[in-house]
C-alpha cells in the first residue's frame, strides 16, 4: 500500500483502546495477517487451535497464566477472523514480531506486527512477501530500517508519528499511532467492537529458540 491509497485514520482515533483496554497496552503483540484462516494461522506457528473465546479482554487472565506456567517456554496466541485477514492477538508475547516468525508467514501476504512489553520497549514491522519493508520502534520513529524505509512516511506523519530527532519531541500517543498506522497499510479496522465481539481461537505455540 502506498501513501497515496491508506485511509485516513489517527492516533486519536485509537484513544479507545488505552481507556478500555489498558492493560493489553502494558505488554502486547498485535498481528495482522493477510489471506489467512485463523486456524491455518496457528498451526503455521505450530500451534493446535484450541479453546475459543469471545473478545480481547478475556485473552488477558489466560495469557499470564500460561506465561507463568510454561515460563516463557510456549505462549498462548489467540486469532479471529477479519475479512481476509487474521487478527492476531497476544498478551505479553512478540511472535507476530519475531523475524524467524513473521519472515516465513509472509511469503505471498502481507504481515503487520506491532509490539510493546513491560519494559517499554516496542516495535512496529510491515512484512511483505518474505521480506521486512518497515521496521522501527514507534518511541523512535526517525530511525527505520527495511527494504522500503521510506515509503510510508506520509502515512506515519499523519497516523500521529513525529518523525524528528528533536529531543523535546512529543513522546505520547506514539501506541496509538501504531494501531492507525497498521490500519492504513491493512484496511483492517481494530474498532471497539471488533474488540469486544471477535470470536477468537487459541493456541499455545512455541517461540523460537534464539527469541526465548
Amino acid at each position: 500500500m502506498t501513501d497515496s491509497t491508506v485511509p485516513t485514520t489517527t492516533a486519536a482515533d485509537f484513544a479507545w483502546i488505552r481507556e478500555q483496554y489498558a492493560s493489553l497496552l502494558e505488554a502486547y503483540c498485535v498481528t495482522l495477517v493477510e489471506a489467512i484462516t485463523p486456524e491455518e494461522l496457528l498451526r503455521a506457528l505450530g500451534a493446535e487451535p484450541g479453546e475459543r473465546t469471545t473478545g480481547v479482554e478475556d485473552l488477558c487472565e489466560p495469557s499470564y497464566d500460561v506465561w507463568d506456567m510454561e515460563d516463557g517456554e510456549r505462549l498462548l496466541v489467540a486469532a479471529a477472523p477479519v475479512g481476509d485477514w487474521s487478527l492476531m492477538v497476544e498478551y505479553n508475547g512478540f511472535l507476530g514480531i519475531t523475524d524467524e516468525v513473521a519472515l516465513p508467514l509472509s511469503r505471498g501476504r502481507t504481515v503487520v506486527s506491532h509490539f510493546r512489553n513491560i519494559n517499554a520497549v516496542d516495535h512496529f514491522k510491515w512484512y511483505r512477501d518474505g521480506t521486512t519493508r518497515l521496521h522501527f520502534e514507534p518511541l523512535f520513529p526517525h530511525q527505520r530500517d527495511g527494504s522500503h524505509p521510506d515509503e510510508l512516511l506520509t502515512a506515519m506523519r499523519e497516523s500521529g508519528f513525529d518523525l524528528s530527532d528533536a529531543e523535546d519531541r512529543p513522546r505520547r500517543g506514539h501506541t496509538e499511532a501504531a494501531f492507525a498506522l497498521a490500519q492504513r497499510i491493512t484496511g483492517v479496522a481494530p474498532t471497539p467492537l471488533l474488540f469486544a465481539g471477535a470470536e477468537f481461537v487459541g493456541g499455545l505455540a512455541q517461540p523460537p529458540r534464539s527469541s526465548r
